[in-house]
């Protein structure tokens, strides 16, 4: 299998963004590289360079066609992102602005997609230790999972598109509704949103990505997909709407945010729909008024993929309104979000809301959103908000993206579908491949994903505390989901106070690694690692503070590792430390002892876990944390001040190892009740400015600080020239404007690209964020010099080079590029590959004399110049070569041309013409 088809299979996505992160550089040319009309700067294969000034773009071109899906393509250098590219309609080409970039540094262009690359063959393939299938749990005292009493009524609704922020094309806002038929009273409401798909699809099997379908071909039905789910749920009294979203799939390019504030916008316009025709049911329509009446204060959302980031939005965005700029008018909030379910989710923003009760499914499987990075939805909570609310991460082994929708499903869905799992042809991943011992069937994993989406409905809507056990880390397993083999481990609830390494800590015995850092000496994961961890989802930075984990590693038993706080913990009433620890994959029987020791200096041991591996490859994100837990009880209580507990320690006691530590917690059992917080919320807004022609000019980034109270934002900031990313805490209060990140525009009359600057955010104590990325773009207006050629030595003796000046007609503050192709002769004898330096001929156009041909017949010659930035001129040289055979004059004509290889318009073509020496 080529690298075209492995991309075809991974179901990506793509989205535009406004103003890429400044500060990288050309590529150095690899190995076989060559300059040619579309890659003047020698870039690698399948990469090229197009358009002048602030059209300037980095192209990244596939083998084959990257159908749709969540993860977002983003182009990289090494491991620092430079920026998430635009699709084009061809769905193979991936263009990203290069918005005053000088292009002088750039070592290592990628292209990848949640983690993993796509532009080069895939070497992490298979297990390097026999993989382990982790032991079904006890069953649950009760089993969600099965179906309920009611009969269920189906039907759909249709009414008028609305229009969105952003989107020039309408949206459409059309639903499926299950209901449990002959239901009595107000029911709860479970909405569905499905994620980032193909939108049409023709008779003949071809999908697009077009809104709206082009003439002969139709919507792809995605939010029929969940039809399974939505009569299990409404046998058991819940009335249940899947919409759809194909309007927002097509057009979500074109958001920064990866459309996840439209999507909100799409959810909240349904409710809205719905509380009116709650109100007033005559207006409903058919589908709608054969259900029972939907109970807008007992509202779930169930998404998928986007579509999960887009009812996280939802939940944030009915507590703490968005700007009305962003999100167009919904009215006011008539609804009251009990919780969320969220099925791969991906999370651009990693800005989970805190006080909304969560369930994130992780597909052991996945892969779209490979890097599994919906798990921020649990991690990115932590003492954000007030904690009570329980934030649960199932993570389902052998599951993989698309089966948990029948319309990705093939032999389910009435379009084309794939499995989004790939492997290359005659390769056999050991975990994920089907007929694994691990990897689920479709059906096994739809009947696994809908009972875990029953369990979350039930605790979270009805209260039903005897399914939390299937959520929150204490091992126990709904048989209805059988075969598959599913794992939790949660944060929020009853949990108390934390021994997180996010924190402030110190730690001896082990190693305070980063989360995210490209140095292998800071970094918990080494470039080595086999496989992924999804603690460790990168973000918008190559690094970033605030974000780690205690690093264990021992060659013996017996060595403790300690981790203490700055301030002592309280584990007073407390049944259980619960800590949530990961060891590599495929591992078996890793056993620590875990002790605290309190304010006194007294210490003791609580007990001892064992803690296994999750089955993994080079092809998963393995390195996944289990929940474990020690009693604490009434011995220990008398023999320490459980009032203050000055440190955890770990003491390994298997002969060698490694293990890393999420968090500790003391733990309770119970689902309390949850009360939202009064939150501030920030937005980040992009400016785009003219340059002028004089002058300095200071903008300010544009910043929103709404909701209720303050809080603590890590505010980063991106350096426009070398791209260096700095960050600072700050406080920001509801009203004010107390984030300023003001930027300079010194105005001129040269020519060059776009610049500006980028900034992004991310919570840290009571805040939400909303719209995490933005800046100020400033807008290149200065037009292009003009360009001219003048002959220095165009009638030559051969051996002398022909040469001729190509002068700008003022300085430019950037590199100008220029391309001239070789044209036929129209008279006499036209100079050819024997006539040319073979060294010259062989750097330019990677090819040899031999066997000989006109020089308009050699591939790739169209001959490149670079204009250095504030210079004026530079030659174009053609080296001759003498020989000894008597021969009439040769020339050569030189025609200019632009990007794509096109005669540019009005540009005259000039001739060089070489004498015989002899």
């Amino acid at each position: 299998m080529n690298r075209a088809r492995r991309i075809g299979v991974t179901a990506l996505a793509v989205l535009a963004i406004a103003g890429s992160s400044p500060g990288w550089a050309q590529a150095q040319q690899a190995p076989g590289a060559r300059a040619s009309a579309n890659n003047p700067e020698g870039l690698p294969p399948d990469w090229s360079i197009t358009g002048e000034g602030s059209a300037r773009k980095l192209v990244w071109r596939a083998d084959e066609r990257v159908p749709m899906g969540d993860a977002r393509v983003e182009f990289y250098d090494g491991d620092r992102p430079l920026g998430v590219p635009a699709p084009a309609k061809d769905g193979r080409t991936f263009r990203l602005g290069l918005d005053g970039v000088r292009l002088d540094s750039v070592r290592d262009l990628q292209v990848r997609a949640a983690g993993r690359r796509l532009d080069a063959p895939d070497t992490t393939s298979g297990a390097r230790s026999p993989v382990t299938v982790p032991q079904q749990q006890p069953a649950n005292q009760v089993d969600p999972g099965k179906p309920g009493s009611y009969r269920t009524v189906t039907g759909e609704y249709a009414v008028t598109p609305v229009r969105l922020p952003g989107f020039p094309e309408p949206v459409e806002m059309r639903a499926v509704v299950v209901a449990p038929k002959g239901a009595e009273g107000r029911r709860p409401l479970a909405l569905f949103l499905h994620g980032r798909h193909s939108t049409c699809y023709t008779p003949q099997g071809d999908t697009t990505g077009d809104w709206p379908c082009a003439t002969g071909s139709k919507p792809i039905p995605s939010h029929r997909g969940y039809l399974r789910d939505q009569r299990l749920l409404a046998s058991q009294g819940y009335v249940t709407v899947s919409i759809s979203a194909n309007g927002i799939n097509g057009q979500d390019w074109r958001a920064e945010d990866g459309g996840a504030q439209a999507r909100s916008s799409l959810v909240r316009r349904h409710l809205a729909r719905w509380a009116d025709w709650s109100a007033h049911p005559d207006t409903a329509p058919a589908a709608v008024r054969q259900a029972p009446r939907a109970d807008l204060n007992r509202v779930l959302l169930v998404g998928h993929s986007r579509g999960g980031e887009g009812v996280n939005r939802a939940a944030m965005d009915s507590l703490y309104p968005p700007p009305a700029a962003q999100d167009g008018s919904s009215g006011p909030v008539r609804w009251h979000i009990r919780g969320t379910v969220l099925i791969g989710p991906t999370i651009f923003g990693q800005n989970p809301v805190p006080d909304v009760p969560s369930m994130t499914i992780l597909p052991g499987c996945d892969g779209d959103v490979s890097d599994l990075q919906g798990e921020v939805y649990v991690d990115g909570t932590r003492q954000i908000s007030r904690g009570a609310a329980l934030h649960s991460a199932v993570y389902v082994v052998g599951a993989n993206h698309n089966f948990f929708n029948s319309e990705w499903t093939p032999g389910q869905a009435v379009a084309p579908a794939d499995d989004d799992f790939w492997t290359d042809e005659g390769e056999r991943d050991a975990v994920c491949s089907p007929g694994t011992r691990t990897r689920l069937t479709a059906d096994q994993q739809h009947k696994a994903g809908a009972t875990y989406i029953a369990a979350a409905t039930r605790l979270f809507v009805a209260g039903d505390d005897r399914v939390r056990p299937l959520l929150d880390g204490s091992g126990r397993r709904a048989p209805s989901a059988d075969p598959a083999r599913v794992l939790t481990h949660a944060v929020g609830a009853r949990r108390g106070a934390g021994f997180l390494p996010d924190g402030k800590v110190t730690v001896s015995g082990a190693r305070l690694c980063s989360a995210v850092d490209p140095s292998t000496a800071r970094a918990c994961l080494s470039s080595e690692t086999t496989g992924g961890s999804p603690h460790f989802a990168q973000w918008e930075t190559d690094r970033e503070p605030g974000r780690r984990a205690v690093a264990l590693r021992w060659s013996a038993a017996g060595s403790a590792a300690r981790i203490t706080p700055d301030r002592p913990l309280s584990l007073a009433g407390s049944k259980a430390l619960a800590l949530r620890v990961f060891v590599p994959p495929n591992t078996t029987g890793t056993q620590l002892d875990v002790s605290v020791t309190d304010a006194a200096g007294r210490h003791r041991t609580l007990g001892r876990v064992k803690v296994d591996g999750l089955p993994g490859t080079g092809r998963t994100s393995s390195y996944w944390a289990r929940e474990v837990r020690v009693p604490i009880g009434a011995d220990d209580a008398a023999a320490l001040d459980l009032r203050h507990i000055k440190s955890l320690g770990l003491t390994p006691r298997t002969r060698s190892g490694k293990a890393w530590l999420m968090d500790a917690w003391a733990w309770r059992p119970g689902t309390p009740a949850v009360r939202e917080a009064p939150l501030a919320r920030v937005d980040i807004g992009r400016l785009t400015v003219e340059e002028g022609d004089s002058g300095v000019r200071t903008y300010r980034v544009p910043v929103e600080v709404s909701g209720r109270g303050s809080g603590q934002v890590r505010l980063f900031v991106t350096d426009p020239v070398t791209g260096r990313v700095t960050d600072r805490l700050v406080t920001v209060r509801a009203g004010a404007q107390t984030i300023d990140v003001p930027v300079k525009v010194e105005g001129n009359t040269r020519y060059g690209e776009d610049s500006g600057q980028d900034v992004f955010v991310k919570a840290v104590r009571t805040a939400v964020v909303g719209a995490h990325l933005g800046g100020v773009t400033v807008k290149n207006d200065d037009p292009m010099p003009s360009l001219s050629v003048t002959p220095v030595a165009d009638r030559v003796t051969e051996g002398q080079p022909l040469k001729w000046r190509v002068s700008l007609s003022s300085v430019a503050d950037i590199t100008i590029d220029a391309a001239y192709a070789v044209l036929p002769v129209t008279e006499g004898r036209e100079l050819s590959t024997k006539d040319v330096d073979p060294r010259w001929l062989k750097e330019t156009t990677g090819q040899s004399p031999d066997p000989e041909r006109p020089l308009s017949e050699v591939e790739g010659l169209p001959l490149w110049l670079n204009i250095e930035a504030g210079r004026t001129s530079t030659e174009l040289t053609i080296p001759t070569v003498k020989d000894q055979v008597a021969e009439q004059t040769e020339s050569v004509r030189l025609q200019p041309v632009d990007y794509d290889g096109e005669p540019v318009p009005g540009a005259p073509v000039f001739t060089g013409m070489v004498l015989n020496a002899s």
